[in-house]
């Protein structure tokens, strides 16, 4: 009788000793494990890994994303109208009456003048694509351009010339840039033109890294052919010394 009073006793005690070890690690610091020593860290222990580096086949897969930079998607031609002589200001004699009149007269001139109406064609781009393969340490990519062209106000029927431009950048060393001088044919006043304007000559050094930019866009900046002759330039004979 005496032993199982004791058993018993024993058996309780034990289990909340248990429930008490129990808690406490449940409300340890150390995941949930009682810190008694076994959980401390090796000092000798090598440090967890980084980020993982880009792997090879990632870089293989890699084809840099094409980008249309603000203000180069758009692009308007205007009819060229035949601007009207600046009106000669009659001097009253009052030199300050003058001299506000005068600035008044340049300050008009110097305003932007409002060429909405005179708008031929109007282009957007409104999409851009590319592909890519890889071959003897060169990346060569196919890049596509495509957009619509609306007649404007003074439309007329013909052909309409687009400055693209296609760019590939590592950083600020430019890789490729080539200017393509598009034409399109637009004939019919009341719909949009489409068209697809693709380069499939952009040749680049291959990737080491997942940072090229390419970019897709009109130029209007570019600068223009010409065709003008170079000036002979003419020798001055030396006088004659007797």
């Amino acid at each position: 009788m005496v032993f199982r009073t004791f058993s018993g006793r024993f058996l309780a005690g034990l289990a909340l000793t248990g429930f008490m070890l129990a808690a406490a690690g449940c409300q340890s610091g150390d995941n949930g494990i009682l810190n008694l020593g076994f959980g401390k860290k090796d000092p000798t222990a090598p440090p967890p890994p980084q980020d993982p580096k880009i792997l090879a086949s990632q870089l293989q897969a890699y084809c840099p994303r094409v980008t249309v930079r603000d203000g180069t998607a758009f692009f308007n031609t205007y009819s060229k109208d035949v601007q009207k002589p600046r009106p000669k200001l009659k001097k009253t004699g009052d030199a300050a009456q003058d001299a506000a009149a005068q600035a008044a007269a340049d300050a008009a001139a110097a305003a932007p003048p409002d060429e909405s109406a005179n708008i031929v064609y109007q282009a957007s781009v409104s999409d851009v694509t590319r592909d890519c393969s890889r071959a003897n340490g060169q990346l060569t990519m196919k890049i596509a351009v495509a957009g619509k062209i609306v007649p404007g106000p003074k439309f007329s029927p013909g052909n309409i010339t687009m400055p693209i431009r296609i760019a590939v950048m590592h950083g600020a060393e430019v890789l490729y840039s080539q200017i393509h001088q598009y034409q399109v044919q637009v004939t019919d006043p009341s719909v949009a033109t489409q068209f697809v304007f693709t380069d499939s000559n952009v040749v680049v050094p291959e990737p080491t890294a997942q940072d090229y930019q390419v970019f897709a866009g009109y130029d209007e900046n570019a600068p223009k052919a010409t065709t003008d002759k170079p000036k002979k330039t003419r020798r001055k004979k030396a006088a004659a010394t007797n």
